[in-house]
């Protein structure tokens, strides 16, 4: 008995095919239908990006160099040395004018007062410098480090002199002291680290 050509379209399906159905392919069997996609072999292909490091790139901040860290804190400390100072020279020329008034020559010391108070006020404005800068450094721009580098500068001239005129007593151990923390601070602004941080974008 014949069932008519397996490949007329129009003949009647083979056994086992329900009609209107196109006809199902062997399992198993490779080689029928569409060919499937063959398995992805790594280090093929595209390759893909590389982990971005930790604090860079567009959304990540950027952490704070070390040796801006650095300066920061001295920053701080020579903020709080000179407070220390400034406020030692105020009650210094306190205690010298109310010495003199006592004894009554309060008008011939009154210009040594005068200047001991100017040095005490020119100590507590350095002071609050030094902590705006401490604290700007966070999120300041190129005007701070700017600032840092000329404050720094002054103050390495300024420990020089000290130095020079101090003839081995307190003079020349504070000026090793400032000069140590200029030279330190005005380092850390001259750098490539510095520029980086400081032009970085601000989010």
């Amino acid at each position: 008995m014949s069932f008519g050509d397996p490949n007329n379209p129009y003949g009647p399906p083979p056994q086992g095919q329900q009609p209107g159905y196109p006809p199902q392919q062997p399992q198993g069997q490779p080689g029928y239908g569409y060919p499937t996609a063959p398995p992805v072999q790594p280090g093929y292909g595209y390759p893909t990006a590389p982990p971005v490091p930790q604090g860079y790139g567009y959304g990540a901040p950027m952490e704070m160099p070390g040796l801006i860290k650095t300066a920061r804190v001295l920053l701080f400390i020579l903020a709080g040395l000179q407070f220390l100072v400034g406020l030692f020279l105020g009650i210094g020329a306190g205690a010298v004018q109310d010495g003199s008034n006592g004894i009554g020559t309060g008008d011939d010391t009154s210009t040594t007062t005068g200047v001991l108070i100017a040095f005490a006020l020119l100590m507590l404005a350095l002071g609050t410098l030094s902590i705006f800068l401490g604290v700007k450094f966070k999120n300041g721009g190129s005007g701070i480090r700017i600032t840092t580098i000329v404050y720094a500068s002054l103050m390495l001239l300024g420990s020089l002199v000290n130095i020079v005129k101090g003839a081995g007593g307190s003079g020349t151990f504070g000026g090793v002291i400032s000069l140590a923390f200029a030279g330190i601070i005005l380092a850390s602004m001259v750098n490539s680290a510095a520029s980086a941080w400081f032009n970085r974008p601000k989010f």
